[in-house]
């Protein structure tokens, strides 16, 4: 693969989200699909949410310019067939959501679905490499689908939970699409490293209308469309997994310490509050751009960690990191709690 393939693919999806985004804010304003402020979000006045209908346009054009120029073979070609069509059904699902807001179980029903669609397609998480000994382990049939089922359902979560500052999700995501991309080619997965970069153009032109002040923002469609890429994109080779957990991190660990503490305090799992990492920031002060350009910074910094370092490095920086933000939410929680006595 030369350099025309990837530039072209690129910039299709970038320009078309730029052409597209403005489209999606007057439909969205004119069909009332709008975020209001109340709750977890404090934006003021009524917000486009229709993010996803150019973000997933984009990315298709995209996509199928990558197909056409570079067309995928064997289990390659069934795989990425299903990062298309599970692109598309939590795209729609995402859709009905932001019209009608959904409760959480129809919620789960359509990102169960969209895992359905990806191991129907040959993508789940088969093989891993062991950090200890650096040798490519099998897991059994059974659990590789159950702990796919996890993967695909959790990301999809906590890139629905990060999207809670302007341009976070969103940013955050193409770092990680871009560093996808360029594994891919280093492993030799030419068409593969195609598509993570028609979703980093998409991503790229809807940021221009996303970051702080948001103009729009991704939606649930959005959110799950962008979750579910990066999720099969991840899998489809087996060392990219680290790079994801450690590119998405904070949003993963903020997810599960935030169930957690939920649980323990009797609360629903599900329902949305300001006690995510970002919100905690942003309530004590931390102006948004400067929050939202740290989580960049830290994602990118650890995902060219987890590409140049060894497995057992990846381990260990993980642990340190996974420490450190457990550390900090607790820290926050309970100055959180010595504030309210």
């Amino acid at each position: 693969m030369g350099l025309v393939e990837p530039v072209l693919v690129f910039l299709l999806a970038f320009g078309a989200a730029i052409l597209l985004t403005p489209v999606a804010h007057q439909l969205s304003r004119r069909w009332g699909i709008v975020a209001l402020p109340g709750g977890r979000r404090q934006h003021p006045g009524a917000v486009p949410k229709l993010g996803g209908l150019p973000l997933f346009v984009a990315f298709l054009a995209g996509a199928l310019l990558a197909w056409y120029l570079m067309p995928p073979e064997g289990d390659d070609a069934r795989r990425l067939q299903g990062v298309l069509l599970g692109s598309l059904i939590m795209f729609a699902g995402g859709l009905i959501d932001d019209r009608w807001e959904l409760a959480a179980v129809p919620q789960f029903l359509i990102q169960f679905a969209g895992a359905a669609v990806a191991m129907a397609h040959l993508i789940f998480i088969e093989l891993f490499t062991n950090p200890l000994s650096g040798k490519i382990e099998q897991l059994p049939f059974w659990f590789a689908l159950l702990i796919t089922l996890l993967w695909l359902v959790g990301m999809i979560n906590a890139v629905n939970w990060l999207d809670g500052l302007d341009g976070l999700a969103a940013g955050v995501g193409g770092i990680a699409a871009l560093l996808f991309a360029w594994h891919s080619h280093v492993l030799g997965q030419t068409t593969v490293a195609l598509f993570p970069l028609a979703l980093a153009g998409a991503l790229g032109g809807f940021l221009l209308f996303n970051f702080y002040p948001a103009r729009i923002f991704l939606g649930t469609a959005g959110a799950y469309f962008l979750a579910y890429n990066l999720a099969t994109l991840a899998i489809l080779s087996p060392a990219k997994i680290a790079t994801a957990l450690l590119v998405l991190a904070v949003p993963i660990l903020d997810g599960i310490w935030l169930v957690i503490d939920r649980l323990r305090q009797g609360h629903n799992p599900m329902q949305g509050d300001r006690g995510h990492l970002h919100f905690r920031l942003v309530d004590r002060g931390w102006p948004i751009p400067w929050i939202v350009i740290g989580y960049y910074a830290v994602a990118l910094l650890f995902g060219l960690a987890a590409i140049f370092a060894t497995g057992l490095t990846k381990l260990i920086l993980l642990s340190l990191w996974a420490a450190l933000v457990l550390g900090l939410l607790v820290q926050l929680s309970w100055r959180g709690v010595r504030s309210e006595e």
